[in-house]
């Protein structure tokens, strides 16, 4: 199997910065999204039904804590990244969370049909698939594993605009030891490059550690309108900060 050019980026370089970037501690993080999470209608679930979240793209974690202290029995936390599931066991203290080093693309073998209330891609996970084929076909395997009346909720950056000129430089965060910088390269209209740039400072001098990946160029309506295709109904459609934010129902 070709090697996965996305899980090598998180791997060799940003898995050891990802949570730092964000600029806010852990518990910050996780009561934001947990805000987030309830802004867009997500519940804990009842007693009738399984308690079981999928986390797909986890990272170090803040949506699995925060689902879990929502009320989800079980939360398992999908990540293609040994480094960033070793830091959430580091944070999930006696939570129900349950990591798995897999890829988004295997969730059709992770589950069986109908056996999850909730189905989450957030931060900007759904941008990192390989084409809108494999979207489409994460959306198939999430309909797939949501018992009737499952909730699917999807986080990620519009990229459609095209940025131009120093534009595309973005500054993401720096202190006295590191400055992390990004540039974005438009590649096609389908497609971005990321190229990722941080500086370290190793005593008085700085060593520069850099890789990239690309990502897609997805609009909220198109998300939109394959979910609905996939056999969802679209119940909320709105920008979250800097991303979009989208949930949808399995119909019951």
């Amino acid at each position: 199997m070709a090697p996965n050019p996305v899980a090598n980026h998180y791997e060799t370089l940003l898995a050891e910065h990802y949570t730092w970037m964000f600029g806010a501690r852990f518990d910050q993080k996780d009561s934001e999204q947990r805000a987030l999470l309830e802004l867009l209608g997500v519940t804990a679930p009842s007693g009738g039904s399984t308690g079981v979240a999928f986390d797909l793209g986890c990272g170090s974690g803040f949506q699995s804590v925060a689902l879990a202290d929502i009320g989800f029995r079980q939360v398992i936390a999908v990540d293609t990244s040994a480094k960033l599931l070793a830091e959430l066991e580091t944070h999930r203290a006696s939570r129900a969370i349950q990591t798995l080093l897999a890829d988004l693309g295997a969730l059709r073998n992770l589950a069986k049909p109908e056996s999850a209330d909730l189905v989450a891609c957030m931060g900007d996970t759904l941008t990192h698939l390989p084409g809108k084929d494999e979207v489409r076909k994460l959306f198939a395997d999430s309909y797939r594993i949501l018992v009737p009346g499952g909730v699917i909720v999807l986080t990620f950056r519009d990229l459609t605009p095209t940025a131009s000129g120093l534009d595309r430089f973005i500054p993401v965060r720096s202190d006295a030891d590191r400055i992390m910088t990004c540039f974005l390269e438009y590649e096609s209209p389908e497609t971005v490059v990321v190229h990722d740039l941080i500086h370290v400072r190793n005593g008085s001098e700085w060593a520069l550690h850099k890789s990239s990946y690309r990502k897609l160029r997805l609009t909220p309506k198109w998300v939109c309108d394959n979910l609905t295709a996939a056999g969802f109904r679209v119940q909320r459609n709105q920008q979250a900060g800097r991303l979009w934010a989208i949930t949808a129902t399995k119909e019951r």
